[in-house]
């Protein structure tokens, strides 16, 4: 099995080759989890004030541009692979081509690097995990349980169960839409810390 998708080395890199190209995000966003934010000081190069303007949505508008595609505004969070499968057991989620139609998934490919679609080795499950290179280039997840499975404690246990298919410490992030309570829920259930919010938009193509 193939090894899951790394963050890029943010301090340290081969002594026989170049240093790596990290995403100046990345650092920003490491340094978050870690506790680190930068000074609040509501300035933005766009001329808007920063403390809230820089997500008014014309202001999102005139960015993106005519007949852009435009995301929800979501929360970032943070939280950590724990490496905690036990040894000799396998990891608790497995690839799961068949589920590359789910719509997380079709979303992962769409917007985002190298997605692996994981799930439970029992195939009547259709809980989905994805993984994939995502915002500043560090490893993003993506995940949504059954239905049927919801509100009994399923959705931080399916979250924790994917981190413990990354090694320990591996930073990750996820993106999670403020009126999701359920999932924004799970995921600071499993571990994630909010460090601040995001919104994506793509342009249209001239």
């Amino acid at each position: 099995m193939q090894s899951l998708p790394q963050d890029p080395p943010l301090e340290r890199h081969p002594p026989d080759g170049p240093p790596p190209v990290v995403h100046p995000l990345a650092v920003l966003i490491a340094d978050a989890a870690a506790g680190r934010f930068p000074a609040v000081d509501g300035g933005w190069r766009r001329g808007v004030n920063g403390l809230g303007g820089a997500h008014d949505p014309r202001v999102i508008v005139v960015l993106a541009g005519p007949d852009a595609w435009i995301d929800s505004q979501d929360v970032l969070l943070t939280g950590r692979g724990s490496g905690a499968a036990p040894a000799g057991a396998g990891l608790r989620l497995v690839e799961r081509p068949d589920l590359a139609a789910h719509h997380r998934a079709l979303f992962a490919a769409r917007i985002r690097d190298r997605p692996r679609v994981l799930g439970y080795p029992d195939r009547r499950r259709s809980a989905v995990v994805v993984f994939s290179g995502g915002l500043a280039g560090l490893t993003e997840i993506g995940f949504e349980l059954e239905p049927e499975r919801r509100g009994s404690g399923g959705g931080p246990g399916l979250i924790r169960d994917a981190l413990s298919s990354l090694p320990a410490g591996q930073l990750v992030v996820a993106a999670v839409a403020p009126g999701n309570a359920a999932s924004l829920r799970a995921a600071m259930t499993a571990g994630f810390s909010p460090i601040g919010s995001m919104q994506l938009f793509r342009r249209a193509r001239s």
